[in-house]
């Protein structure tokens, strides 16, 4: 069986590091909060601005009113022309009973005049769309359009009307066409029950708005500008590698080039590396898994072809002999050969078998001290140890419990029981120690047999490979048990080495680690 991979456990997560996830967003949602923040900036700069206009508007009405009260008629229109004149309002004096005795536009020239639209060009309708626009994102509140009443009477006006009613300043916000605000004031003036209306198109509000609006557009596009260049390099450092590894990944389908080095990019720690580092584990342990396929390919057609060739040999022969002695023999022959084919099938099916077998089964919590001492009893009772004494030493009350797939731990377990048997000596002694160790549970079965010497301790873990004692009849063994054994070891994450008994003994040791359960 194929080895994994190194690296091939990386845990998948970028975790800690600037993910490109974070890095993609952050381009991409900085230029729309930048937005966002600046629209209700404005809104809020427009909100203030208007409130100190409110005060200054409220303040500039009563000093006027308090400078008029008790004036001169021909005083009180000086002042009005005067103020109306330094503040660019328009005042208007209403007598005791609401109706008109002074007017500030009809006394001299206007201090201001309303915009005529008709005469704007694109770049102020541009401009009054963009104030629209704005009102609608931020759901600012309707203000009312400004417009001259008929009857120049106090009664036509609402802020009048209530400053008259309840002896207090009135100040009130409207809209003229063009979008600017137009701010009213309403004052009493003196004990006589005159009033005092100021107005004031505030055109200074809406220009530093607009003012302020244009920077922050311009401060927007050179965000825009950065976060597409950013967005650009962003594109480049993801699409090149993904075009590296598509590149690497065609050849491996390919397979023209057996040999493909896919690129690791070992500097990258976002998911692209991620990604390509996976990528690279994953066709290593392909090769591996495709080489083990060839290899075991060949040996399993070697391994067949020769007791095909003795079977055949055996069966051509047997018409031409006419001695029952020697009939009887090729027959036996025949006989051994059919069955060490059976036994090379079936071992072959169940090698084959195992990943598939254990990725598909539901791990299960197996107690190995019990597991191996229902097998001794067993072969016990069978008679299969053939003399041999089998000794179990497991510490009692110890955890000694792995997750596994129990049919497939037992056949490893009987394959170690097996081969320490047949390499024990006669009235020998096999010993089987279980005991706990840095988060495993390590089993070691040790014969007294003549050992395994060190260069061909990885030899007995071939697939194929038999080593029998002196004496045992040929062909018994198919030479895959320990290659089985080994393979459900890594295939449950652990491992099966041999070794040399631990007191000097002659002898082997198998042994068998495994993770412990939680």
């Amino acid at each position: 069986m194929a080895d994994a991979p190194k690296g091939s456990g990386e845990h998948l997560s970028a975790g800690g590091r600037f993910a490109l996830t974070g890095r993609i967003l952050a381009v991409n949602i900085l230029p729309l909060v930048f937005l966002g923040g600046g629209l209700f900036y404005l809104d809020s700069y427009r909100t203030q601005l208007v409130n100190e206009r409110f005060k200054l508007a409220r303040i500039e009405a009563q000093i006027t009113a308090e400078a008029l009260a008790g004036a001169s008629r021909a005083r009180q229109e000086a002042l009005l022309v005067q103020i109306g004149k330094e503040q660019r309002m328009r005042l208007r004096l209403f007598d005791a009973r609401g109706r008109l005795t002074a007017d500030s536009f009809a006394l001299a020239d206007p201090a201001f005049r309303f915009n005529d639209i008709s005469d704007d060009d694109w770049e102020q309708r541009f401009a009054r769309w963009l104030d629209r626009t704005v009102d609608t994102i931020v759901a600012a509140e309707p203000v009312k359009d400004y417009a001259e009443p008929e009857a120049q009477e106090a009664d036509a006006w609402p802020e009048l009307a209530r400053a008259r009613e309840l002896g207090l300043s009135q100040v009130r916000l409207y809209d003229w066409i063009d979008g600017t605000p137009v701010i009213t004031a309403a004052v009493p003036v003196g004990l006589q029950g005159a009033t005092l209306l100021t107005v004031r198109n505030a055109v200074d509000i809406t220009e530093s708005v607009r003012a302020a609006r244009s920077t922050l557009g311009f401060a927007v596009l050179l965000v825009m500008a950065c976060s597409a260049l950013l967005s650009l390099f962003l594109a480049r450092t993801i699409v090149t590698p993904l075009r590296l590894l598509a590149r690497a990944a065609v050849r491996v389908k390919q397979g023209r080039d057996r040999e493909v080095e896919v690129p690791r990019l070992p500097q990258r720690r976002d998911e692209i590396g991620l990604l390509a580092r996976a990528v690279s584990d994953m066709t290593t342990a392909l090769r591996h898994r495709i080489d083990a396929v060839d290899s075991f390919a060949a040996d399993v057609a070697h391994e067949i072809k020769n007791p095909l060739a003795s079977l055949r040999s055996a069966v051509d022969t047997l018409p031409r002999v006419e001695d029952p002695a020697l009939r009887s023999e090729l027959i036996q022959i025949a006989a051994h050969d059919v069955r060490r084919i059976d036994r090379l099938v079936t071992e072959i099916a169940a090698a084959s078998r195992v990943d598939a077998e254990i990725s598909r089964a539901k791990l299960e919590t197996v107690d190995l001290a019990e597991l191996f001492a229902n097998l001794i009893r067993s072969r016990e009772d069978r008679g299969m140890n053939a003399g041999r004494q089998l000794r179990l030493d497991a510490a009692p009350g110890a955890r000694l419990k792995v997750l596994g797939v129990p049919t497939q731990l037992e056949r490893v377990a009987e394959n170690l029981l097996d081969n320490a048997v047949s390499f024990s000596p006669p009235e020998g002694t096999v010993s089987v120690a279980i005991r706990r160790a840095n988060g495993r549970v390590v089993t070691e079965v040790c014969d007294e047999g003549p050992g395994i010497a060190p260069e061909r301790r990885e030899d007995v873990f071939r697939r194929f490979h038999s080593d029998r004692p002196e004496g045992e009849s040929f062909g018994n063994h198919s030479g895959l048990g320990l290659a089985i054994g080994r393979a459900i070891a890594e295939a449950h994450d652990g491992s099966l080495t041999a070794d040399a008994r631990a007191d000097g003994a002659s002898g082997a040791c198998l042994r068998l680690a495994l993770p412990a359960a939680p």
